[in-house]
């Protein structure tokens, strides 16, 4: 059984790593979650082309996050080997296909689902913001504070950079 807070990091991952590449908000210069992207992506991963999609875009998300953050902090593109690992399960599961499907539907639907996610949350900034410590990642506040500043980047047209110190 997969911990919730997991399938609410890896919803989060879905739902920004879609709203970064450039037919949305233009991040990065991936179009990984595009419909052409299975196309070319089946014949070389025929088993695992959702699998390479997701980590594509991860690759591109966690390079921008790192360019614009210290060496050893942590962000929703780089945690713990552990985490990572769980995540990396989880994406594979029934559980990551779903997410993967309802997470890049389209871009309005994704901005509705990481504003649930937000809850009620407010947080707007520019470029790095400390939004807690890496020890509370499975907490409910500090996933919403996360949410919440990507949430008001999105709408704002800017870029922030969420990270947890160690």
């Amino acid at each position: 059984m997969t911990e919730p807070y997991l399938t609410t990091l890896l919803q989060m991952r879905l739902l920004v790593g879609f709203l970064g590449e450039r037919a949305q908000h233009a991040w990065w210069p991936t179009a990984f979650y595009e419909s052409s992207s299975r196309l070319f992506l089946e014949p070389v991963f025929s088993k695992s082309s959702r699998l390479a999609q997701y980590h594509g875009v991860l690759e591109a998300a966690r390079r921008l996050h790192d360019e614009h953050l210290n060496v050893g902090s942590y962000h929703l593109f780089r945690l713990p080997e552990e985490v990572e690992q769980d995540l990396h399960a989880t994406v594979q599961s029934s559980i990551g296909e779903d997410l993967t499907s309802q997470a890049t539907q389209n871009k309005e639907h994704a901005l509705e689902t990481l504003a649930k996610l937000a809850a009620s949350k407010s947080l707007s900034s520019l470029g790095p913001t400390a939004v807690g410590s890496i020890k509370d990642l499975d907490s409910s506040d500090t996933l919403q504070a996360i949410a919440a500043a990507y949430l008001s980047a999105f709408t704002h047209n800017a870029k922030t950079y969420p990270y947890l110190v160690s």
